[in-house]
Protein backbone atom coordinates (compact mmCIF):
# COMPACT_ATOMS: atom_id res chain seq x y z
CA UNK A 1 0.00 0.00 0.00
CA UNK A 2 3.00 2.51 0.87
CA UNK A 3 4.53 1.85 -2.42
CA UNK A 4 1.01 2.50 -4.28
CA UNK A 5 1.14 5.88 -2.16
CA UNK A 6 4.67 6.49 -3.23
CA UNK A 7 3.76 6.18 -6.86
CA UNK A 8 0.83 8.90 -6.41
CA UNK A 9 2.84 11.41 -5.22
CA UNK A 10 5.63 11.40 -7.59
CA UNK A 11 3.90 13.04 -10.42
CA UNK A 12 3.12 16.34 -8.65
CA UNK A 13 6.51 15.89 -6.40
CA UNK A 14 8.63 17.22 -9.10
CA UNK A 15 6.26 19.40 -10.88
CA UNK A 16 7.45 22.97 -11.29
CA UNK A 17 6.98 25.55 -8.61
CA UNK A 18 3.53 27.05 -9.45
CA UNK A 19 4.87 31.06 -9.04
CA UNK A 20 8.04 30.37 -11.40
CA UNK A 21 4.94 29.56 -14.23
CA UNK A 22 3.90 31.74 -16.79
CA UNK A 23 0.04 32.21 -16.90
CA UNK A 24 0.11 29.88 -20.63
CA UNK A 25 2.62 27.17 -18.47
CA UNK A 26 -0.14 27.22 -15.27
CA UNK A 27 -3.06 26.82 -17.74
CA UNK A 28 -1.72 23.96 -19.72
CA UNK A 29 -0.59 22.45 -16.41
CA UNK A 30 -4.06 22.69 -15.59
CA UNK A 31 -5.45 21.36 -18.32
CA UNK A 32 -3.39 18.45 -18.18
CA UNK A 33 -4.46 17.61 -14.72
CA UNK A 34 -8.41 17.96 -15.54
CA UNK A 35 -7.23 15.51 -18.58
CA UNK A 36 -5.74 13.15 -16.07
CA UNK A 37 -8.81 13.50 -13.77
CA UNK A 38 -11.28 12.58 -16.47
CA UNK A 39 -9.56 9.88 -17.78
CA UNK A 40 -10.22 8.54 -14.00
CA UNK A 41 -7.17 6.27 -14.91
CA UNK A 42 -5.26 7.74 -11.72
CA UNK A 43 -4.77 5.59 -8.31
CA UNK A 44 -7.04 7.71 -5.87
CA UNK A 45 -3.93 9.09 -4.04
CA UNK A 46 -2.30 10.88 -6.90
CA UNK A 47 -6.07 12.16 -7.73
CA UNK A 48 -6.21 13.98 -4.55
CA UNK A 49 -2.43 15.41 -5.64
CA UNK A 50 -3.70 16.23 -8.63
CA UNK A 51 -6.63 17.89 -7.91
CA UNK A 52 -4.57 20.19 -5.36
CA UNK A 53 -2.62 20.95 -7.00
CA UNK A 54 -4.76 21.59 -9.76
CA UNK A 55 -6.74 23.98 -7.57
CA UNK A 56 -3.61 26.13 -6.77
CA UNK A 57 -2.68 26.44 -10.58
CA UNK A 58 -6.66 27.60 -10.94
CA UNK A 59 -6.11 30.45 -8.06
CA UNK A 60 -2.73 31.25 -9.63
CA UNK A 61 -4.28 31.89 -13.26
CA UNK A 62 -7.60 33.78 -11.46
CA UNK A 63 -5.14 35.68 -9.53
CA UNK A 64 -3.28 36.60 -13.01
CA UNK A 65 -6.22 37.22 -14.54
CA UNK A 66 -7.25 39.39 -11.63
CA UNK A 67 -4.67 41.38 -11.89
CA UNK A 68 -4.22 42.30 -15.81
CA UNK A 69 -8.43 43.18 -15.25
CA UNK A 70 -7.10 45.48 -13.13
CA UNK A 71 -4.59 47.05 -15.59
CA UNK A 72 -6.90 47.77 -18.21
CA UNK A 73 -8.01 50.90 -18.74
CA UNK A 74 -10.93 52.27 -20.87
CA UNK A 75 -9.81 55.25 -23.14
CA UNK A 76 -12.44 58.46 -22.08
CA UNK A 77 -13.03 60.60 -24.82
CA UNK A 78 -13.57 64.60 -24.67
CA UNK A 79 -16.77 66.54 -25.86
CA UNK A 80 -15.09 66.88 -29.37
CA UNK A 81 -14.60 63.27 -29.70
CA UNK A 82 -11.20 63.05 -29.12
CA UNK A 83 -9.00 61.26 -26.31
CA UNK A 84 -9.21 63.13 -23.24
CA UNK A 85 -7.77 60.23 -21.28
CA UNK A 86 -8.06 57.22 -19.26
CA UNK A 87 -10.11 55.65 -16.67
CA UNK A 88 -10.68 51.83 -14.74
CA UNK A 89 -13.08 49.68 -17.30
CA UNK A 90 -15.38 49.31 -14.46
CA UNK A 91 -15.78 52.10 -13.79
CA UNK A 92 -19.04 53.73 -14.09
CA UNK A 93 -20.14 57.30 -16.11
Amino acid sequence: MLATMDEGNTGTAQAPDISQMSFEQALVALEQIVQQLERGDVPLDQSISLYERGEALRAACQQRLDAAQARIEKIVTGADGRPAGTRPLDADG
